[in-house]
C-alpha cells in the first residue's frame, strides 16, 4: 500500500488563515504530522480517529530530528493511506518542507505541495505595514536570522532591497539590528517587530533600527515575531492604529467556520 504526502501550509496563526484545500485535506486525513505552533482548532478538523503525531521544535530544542520526521512521513505514507503535513506559514518558506518534499520523492511517495500563508507576508500586513508601497518602496527580501550552521550573513542582502522582512530573528534581535546596520542601513530607519501575527496575543513595536531591540525588550515581546525594515513601516499607524488588536475570534482556539467540503 502506497499513500501519499500532502505538506499543507497552516498560516501565520489564525486557523480561520488556513487555505479552502488545506481544510479538505484534514477533514479526510488519516495522519496529521504537525508543526508545535499549529492551532488546536486545525486538528481538529482531521477525523476523530485520525493519527495525530506532534514533530513540534521550538528554539534550541530539537526532540524529533528532521531526518526523523522524513521517515516517518515515508513509513505512515506506506502503511496509512492520507498524510497531512501541517506547517506553520508556507511549507516552502523557512519550513523545511524542501527537505521533506524530496525525502517523500526518493522514497517514491508521491507529494502534493498546498501553499500557506506566510508570517513574512502576513505579519507586516495585519501590523498596518505595506511591503510594497507606491514611491516609497518597491522591492522586498525576505531572510532568515538563523541558518543550520548558525547566525545568517545578513550583509549580503541588508541593503538588496527597500524592505527587508527577517524571520526567527526575536532571539538575537540586537546583533541582528547591529549587523543590519553595519551593512549599510541607517540606524534611523523605522523598523517593526510583530510578534504571535493574527492572534490575540499580537504585538507591534515600531521604532528604528537603533532602538528597536531595546523597545521590543522593554515591551517585553515574545518570539514568534517577524522583523520588518523599511520606510514602508512609518505608514503603520495611519493604516492599524497602535491600539487595534486582531478581530473577534482570532487566536488559537478560533474555530474556522463549519467546513464540510467532503
Amino acid at each position: 500500500m502506497t499513500g501519499m504526502v500532502y505538506l499543507v501550509g497552516a498560516g501565520p496563526g489564525d486557523p480561520r488563515l488556513l487555505t479552502l484545500r488545506g481544510a479538505e485535506l484534514l477533514q479526510r486525513a488519516d495522519v496529521v504530522v504537525h508543526d508545535r505552533l499549529v492551532a488546536e482548532a486545525l486538528l481538529d478538523l482531521a477525523p476523530a480517529g485520525a493519527e495525530r503525531i506532534d514533530v513540534g521544535k521550538a528554539p534550541d530544542d530539537t526532540p524529533i530530528p528532521q531526518a526523523e520526521i522524513n521517515r516517518l512521513l515515508v513509513e505512515r505514507a506506506s502503511t496509512s493511506g492520507s498524510v497531512v503535513r501541517l506547517k506553520g506559514g508556507d511549507p516552502f518558506v523557512f519550513g523545511r518542507g524542501g527537505e521533506e518534499a524530496l525525502a517523500c520523492a526518493e522514497a517514491g511517495i508521491p507529494v502534493e505541495i498546498v501553499p500557506g500563508v506566510t508570517s513574512a507576508v502576513a505579519a507586516p500586513g495585519v501590523a498596518g505595514i505595506p511591503l510594497t508601497h507606491r514611491g516609497v518602496a518597491s522591492t522586498v527580501a525576505f531572510v532568515t536570522a538563523s541558518v543550520a550552521t548558525g547566525p545568517a550573513n545578513l550583509s549580503k542582502v541588508a541593503t538588496a532591497a527597500d524592505t527587508l522582512v527577517v524571520l526567527m530573528a526575536m532571539r538575537r534581535l540586537g546583533d541582528v539590528c547591529r549587523s543590519i546596520v553595519a551593512a549599510g542601513r541607517s540606524p534611523d530607519e523605522p523598523a517593526a517587530l510583530v510578534s504571535s501575527a493574527t492572534t490575540f496575543e499580537q504585538r507591534r513595536v515600531v521604532a528604528t533600527l537603533g532602538t528597536l531591540a531595546d523597545d521590543a525588550e522593554a515591551a517585553g515581546v515574545e518570539p514568534p515575531a517577524t522583523l520588518v525594515v523599511g520606510d514602508v513601516v512609518a505608514l503603520a499607524d495611519a493604516i492599524v492604529p497602535s491600539a487595534a488588536r486582531p478581530s473577534a475570534g482570532s487566536g488559537a482556539d478560533a474555530a474556522p467556520a463549519d467546513l464540510r467540503l467532503v
